[in-house]
């Protein structure tokens, strides 16, 4: 339950090491004869010199200068070794030591929309996950340990370390970041799932500088597993974000009005946006005719880059002048200098822009359907395309809280949502969109398949029967009223379900196949391509009939995050079903629509299991009880589990094989991209 821990000593062992020789420059590839740390592929300072018996000496970036004057609210750099932690993080880069400079260039759908990809890039949290996708290693913080029963969780912070701009980071940025942005609903309306433990809020303790603590109110083991695969990062720059807090200064209100803004409250939501989402606008978008006057573009980071540039085209980033990692040769990292990212809506033209090599890496909003034509270029192209499995699958749910009293009435019939699950030819989707490479199987939110989900439950309703669709829509009363083969509404009224796709969320030709075979039941349905923030828009708002988008997390991220399991059942970003049922959640019945029982089940249950110590009988019961509700309700109806493809240019070095086509362990983050170089 501890994370084994290097004590600051790292500059006073540069010192006392002085006569010994200089450390190797370990590789992943190559370990010359310098033994593994305790955690795979990177080491703390101290504990390399003391494996290798060396000396690591630090290097900067020869651009470190003109990069940080780009950085409006920056002071002159101070030296290397002042720059950095006393502690720094040691990265064994996967093949070679790496080359400074080029500009990374990547491809996003708009400001907030198929972002995620590009945020990984540079994104750090308090821990990670390893590139097996399953041993957590220290990242912001150095270490870590629970008590026995995993009511508390303390991290031990980097003596030294520095945001963006050279102010110190300590404990008390978590504790900030805790209770006067994620917990103050002046900030939040309401906090986050993953912020709570059973819906409760918890107690952070700055210990000193660099120990904080987490208190629970009832135990959360899954609380760690959070920190290592999500976006949102457990910190925040008190002392930036706090200047504009009311109860961190006094004069908040005052400073944020001779700046600009209405209220101090204001100005931290134009620095750190309204949600908890890491690229929401800064201020040179979101408040362009505030800028000159404001103290920084952009909101001090502890990322690989910072945010210089944007606009509606895109955004500019330059590399973070006191980064917290160095590689095994002592150099600062990261070796690329700037990151360019380019807004395009139309997916043809980002498909385009991939096989003309204008682009670095993309993996976020690539369909399968983009494969052979990326495959047949990738010589020409000077790229490389694999083929990875997903974790989540396309999926479709029925809107149970419609405003139209009798399509609500339908759709919230069980036997509806199993009659449009069977009509579904699976084999058929697999063999045209996913030319035979995935698994049909259900919605069962999991994903990957745990032990404790038996292949019987995978595979409810997910068989194709047509006789069964058919005499399920009978018993229900949908029946063809005026003869023109397509079944209405059982009080008469016409059927035409809207269905529109995004494709950052899935295959256009999925849902197009499954129209048809619900028409040839008789249930009339139109398919239209929207773009991603239409398609959110709309759900969100309660106004469409279906939803449609991938969906599943793995067991790891369920331990923390207990949205899959709770009205609407996924955040804004995601695929949500139910509104109206979280909207009477979220107000305690002041508004909205009451959920069926199952729903305030599925609640409780989803607080058991993350309670529990994943894999323990205990476990594994109650992880059971958890999918046979989601099961046994088909809210969200599973299609074909499949793989999707991961570009990457092969002038971006040190890119290993990824398990995995996934937002889940948050896309690359547990490849460490900030050992890639361009060698241009």
């Amino acid at each position: 339950m501890k994370a084994l821990l290097y004590s600051g000593v790292a500059i006073v062992a540069l010192a006392s090491a002085a006569s010994a020789a200089t450390c190797p420059a370990v590789t992943v590839g190559d370990a010359m004869g310098v033994g593994a740390g305790a955690f795979p592929q990177q080491y703390e300072l101290a504990e390399l010199q003391s494996i290798g018996n060396c000396t690591v000496e630090f290097s900067a970036n020869p651009a470190s200068d003109d990069l940080n004057a780009r950085i409006r609210g920056n002071g002159p750099l101070p030296s290397i070794a002042d720059r950095l932690p006393a502690e720094p993080l040691v990265v064994a880069p996967y093949d070679s030591i790496g080359s400074y400079g080029g500009v990374f260039d990547a491809l996003s759908n708009a400001t907030e929309s198929g972002t995620s990809d590009f945020m990984s890039v540079r994104h750090v949290n308090l821990v990670r996950y390893s590139d097996d996708l399953t041993t957590i290693v220290p990242m912001i913080a150095k270490g870590w340990e629970w008590n026995s029963d995993f009511t508390q969780l303390t991290f031990f912070l980097r003596e030294g370390h520095k945001w963006s701009d050279g102010a110190p980071f300590t404990a008390e940025d978590v504790k900030f970041w805790y209770d006067n942005l994620a917990t103050d609903s002046n900030v939040r309306e309401k906090p986050k799932d993953y912020v709570l433990v059973g819906g409760e809020v918890m107690d952070l303790v700055v210990v000193n500088p660099t120990t904080i603590q987490f208190n629970l109110p009832s135990p959360k083991p899954g609380l760690l597993s959070h920190f290592a695969n999500h976006y949102a990062q457990g910190f925040q720059p008190k002392h930036f974000l706090g200047q504009f807090h009311p109860d961190v200064n006094p004069d908040a209100d005052a400073l944020a009005q001779s700046l600009g803004f209405e209220n101090g409250y204001a100005a931290i939501k134009g620095y750190y946006g309204n949600s908890d989402w890491m690229d929401t606008p800064t201020p040179m978008l979101a408040h362009p005719d505030l800028v000159a006057g404001l103290p920084a573009d952009t909101v001090p980071t502890l990322e690989s880059h910072i945010i210089t540039r944007e606009n509606t085209e895109g955004r500019h980033l330059v590399a973070n002048p006191y980064f917290f990692q160095i590689d095994t040769a002592g150099q600062q990292l990261p070796y690329i200098n700037e990151q360019d990212e380019l807004f395009v809506g139309e997916s043809e033209v980002r498909l385009l822009k991939l096989i003309n090599s204008e682009v670095d890496y993309k993996a976020q909003a690539l369909n399968l359907d983009y494969a052979p034509l990326l495959l047949e270029n990738q010589e020409k192209g000077n790229f490389t395309v694999d083929l990875k499995p997903e974790i989540a699958l396309n999926t479709f749910s029925f809107n149970v809280t419609s405003e139209d009293l009798e399509k609500r009435k339908v759709f919230g019939d069980i036997r509806f949502r199993q009659a449009m699950s069977v009509a579904m030819n699976r084999d058929e989707i697999n063999e045209v969109v996913f030319f035979g490479l995935g698994r049909p199987q259900q919605y069962t939110a999991f994903s990957p398949t745990p032990g404790f989900v038996s292949e019987e439950t995978e595979q409810s309703y997910a068989q194709f029967d047509p006789a069964m669709a058919n005499a399920l829509l009978d018993e229900i009363g949908m029946v063809d009223v005026d003869g023109d083969g397509m079944r209405e509404l059982p009080n008469g009224d016409p059927l035409v379900l809207n269905m529109q796709v995004a494709t950052q969320g899935g295959s256009l030709k999925l849902v197009e196949l499954a129209g048809q075979n619900w028409r040839d039941v008789g249930v009339n349905n139109t398919v239209k391509e929207v773009t991603t923030d239409e398609y959110r828009s709309a759900a969100s708002s309660n106004q469409l009939d279906v939803t449609f988008y991938a969906k599943g997390q793995p067991l790891a991220v369920i331990l923390g995050i207990s949205e899959l399991f709770q009205p609407p059942f996924d955040n804004y970003f995601n695929h949500t079903s139910g509104m109206l049922w979280g909207q009477y959640v979220d107000t305690d019945g002041a508004s909205g629509v009451k959920p069926p029982q199952w729903v305030y089940d599925s609640m409780a249950t989803i607080n058991e299991f993350q309670s529990a110590i994943a894999g323990s009988d205990e476990s594994n019961a109650i992880g059971t009880k958890l999918v046979d509700t989601v099961v046994d309700n088909l809210l969200f109806i599973g299609t074909v589990k499949a793989v999707a493809p991961i570009y990457h240019n092969n002038d971006l070095k040190n890119f290993t094989e990824f398990q995995t086509q996934s937002y889940a362990y948050y896309r690359t983050y547990p490849y460490r991209a900030t050992q890639w170089w361009l060698d241009e």
